[in-house]
């Protein structure tokens, strides 16, 4: 569990500061760095966290309580919830076959080029700083045979995040690293190439995309996440179809 002291760090000031609290809070409770029964830092934490008043930081907590994110306990403090359920029925647990997943690429090519345009028009400093720093994880872990499944995923969610729409991160959120073909299926295991060449490929991918938000180019952006996550997709076909293809003992 979190210590009740945690203090979030100094972002940039908010216009609207009430909603600026309210979108750090819930980012990093649809991160999971809060977890169902953690509880979120004392009010005067929060106040000097982010320059606010008592009545803003009050604020930004009943809209979290409205939103179904936290319970406050008068005299305890404020809890993380379990997160609501959404009723779209594509959690992880329901993403099983090879079917499943060339499903779930298609729902996130139409999703995520467009969550591509939106991030490279509206992402943070600090948003593409931090893509950085998980695409530098995904090398590290290619160059070190480890694997990168949850650099993968933090990749495309700070692209969610950077669209500034909560419903792109609460989708994506939802599915977890089953959004990550080779985090359900042995992708590379079922192609012809090498493990390390197919996850160079990838990285290349993730790059292109990267460098098309960092310069803000949001068509560019757009293009190079539908060449991405179309091509996980025909590789993904292409290993079903060789495997079905193999003999019978």
């Amino acid at each position: 569990m979190n210590s009740p002291t945690t203090l979030l760090p100094a972002r940039k000031k908010y216009r609207n500061l009430a909603q600026g609290v309210v979108e750090e809070l819930s980012s990093r409770i649809r991160r999971s760095e809060f977890t169902p029964g953690d509880k979120l830092p004392p009010e005067s934490a929060i106040m000097e966290t982010y320059g606010v008043s008592r009545t803003v930081v009050r604020e930004a907590i009943s809209q979290l309580q409205a939103a179904g994110l936290v319970q406050t306990r008068h005299g305890i403090g404020t809890f993380v919830l379990e997160p609501p359920a959404t009723g779209l029925g594509i959690g992880a647990d329901s993403v099983v076959t090879v079917r499943d997943v060339l499903a779930i690429l298609e729902l996130r090519i139409s999703m995520e080029t467009e969550a591509a345009w939106l991030a490279a028009s509206r992402r943070t400093d600090e948003q593409v700083a931090r893509m950085g720093e998980a695409l530098g994880e995904m090398q590290r872990a290619l160059e070190n045979g480890r694997t990168s499944v949850e650099a993968d995923v933090r990749f495309h969610q700070l692209i969610a995040e950077a669209t500034d729409n909560r419903y792109f991160v609460e989708l994506l959120g939802q599915l977890g690293s089953a959004i990550i073909p080779r985090a359900r299926l042995n992708t590379p295991g079922l192609g012809e190439d090498k493990p390390t060449d197919y996850l160079e490929r990838v990285n290349r991918e993730h790059e292109d995309i990267y460098k098309a938000i960092l310069r803000r180019d949001p068509e560019a952006a757009r293009a190079a996440m539908r060449t991405h996550l179309s091509n996980s997709r025909e590789r993904l076909r292409e290993a079903q179809q060789r495997l079905q293809d193999r003999p019978t003992a």
